[in-house]
């Protein structure tokens, strides 16, 4: 008998932790959806503020990245660079050595010990 109150318990467990995870992720657009009007950017409320005292008005950036998923790739894109340049040095990076310098010219042997 107890092992099938255990399975019951849950159960009931189980169906609350659903119901209240629900009830949280379907609330949050309408709490967020209030507070985006009243929250602004520092670009808003200082920069801009201070620009229009000043008499500057706000232009358009030079690559807006506002439109569709440009941010995104542009993260994306610095991050594939980033990660093959972390792979490509990852002994020197991790290892803290050193590559190895051609001698250019120059011997090990002092010119006093040199054989003649």
């Amino acid at each position: 008998m107890k092992a099938h109150t255990s399975h019951i318990q849950y159960d009931l467990c189980g169906t609350i932790l659903v119901i209240f995870l629900s009830v949280v992720w379907f609330s949050v657009p309408l709490f967020a959806a209030d507070k985006a009007e009243k929250w602004q950017g520092v670009d808003e409320a200082v920069v801009e503020k201070i620009a229009r005292e000043h008499g500057r008005e706000a232009s358009k950036p030079l690559i807006n990245t506002d439109q569709g998923d440009l941010l995104l790739f542009v993260f994306l894109t610095a991050g594939t660079v980033g990660g093959f340049t972390a792979g490509y040095f990852w002994r020197t990076l991790m290892d803290g050595r050193k590559t190895k310098q051609p001698d250019q010219g120059k011997s090990s042997q002092s010119p006093a010990t040199k054989p003649r």
